[in-house]
């Protein structure tokens, strides 16, 4: 592992957005912690893939949703590389849960995982980029979640949260050298989307100007993007990653 080389913790990195994200990020010479809450085969395969690739990886499992769990995995990948120089806040529920019907419990439970999470990660890296003069921080959104998602109020207001904690961030740390920027990603094509969700996606393509969904690897090149020196300039900033589709 080279001195200078970065380091990226990437939630929910074991498939879709978050490995694509962990590709990308690792084709740029950027060491990789991959997180998944369960399926440990999965993250252990990408964490070969980023090997493959000439970087070094580390799989820290968890449920980011848990404070102990989360705590556990920062000190795993801080023991490990030193400090985390990008966190990318991918992991996310977004169970259908009818506001009425939505029980206290419920509701903590989706705010831990799709907003506190990013929150208490933040806190707890951003202390070695400030000490490092550099850092990024990559919250996601969702096109659905910002315009308001029906029957999902508290993934709507996780992500709402998430945008107001992007914008606070990027001001009070962009003088030491941190950017922190929000992904929107679009419709993704169905091969790589949950089952049940195949058939809502697919009919989203009449939305998308583009006329077709979107790819993986196009939101991790987003994520690419703002993660390197050439996205310094990014901050504080909601990106739409959605070919053209209204929101």
């Amino acid at each position: 592992m080279g001195e200078t080389r970065r380091t990226a913790l990437i939630t929910g990195s074991g498939r879709n957005i978050g490995r694509a994200s962990a590709l990308a990020l690792a084709k740029n010479g950027i060491n990789i912690i991959v997180n998944g809450s369960s399926n440990q085969a999965n993250c252990d395969a990408v964490a070969d893939e980023v090997r493959a690739l000439g970087v070094d990886a580390l799989v820290a499992m968890g449920n980011i949703g848990n404070p102990d769990d989360l705590g556990a995995i920062a000190a795993k990948s801080f023991e490990t590389f030193g400090r985390v120089d990008i966190l990318v806040n991918n992991a996310a529920v977004r169970p259908n849960s009818p506001f009425l019907e939505t029980g206290e419990d419920e509701w903590e439970r989706i705010l831990n995982i799709d907003f506190h999470a990013a929150r208490r990660l933040a806190k707890l890296c951003l202390p070695g980029m400030i000490e490092a003069g550099w850092g990024r921080i990559i919250n996601f959104a969702g096109m659905n979640a910002i315009h308001g998602y029906n029957g999902r109020a508290p993934v709507s207001v996780s992500k709402h949260a998430s945008w107001g904690l992007t914008k606070s961030l990027a001001k009070e740390f962009g003088k030491q050298g941190v950017t922190t920027n929000i992904i929107s990603p679009g419709p993704i094509g169905p091969d790589e989307a949950e089952p049940e969700m195949r058939e809502h996606i697919e009919s989203m393509v009449g939305r998308v100007p583009v006329g077709r969904l979107g790819k993986n690897q196009e939101i991790g090149a987003m994520v690419a993007l703002l993660a390197s020196d050439d996205g310094a300039f990014i901050n504080g900033q909601l990106l739409q990653v959605n070919g053209g589709a209204e929101t």
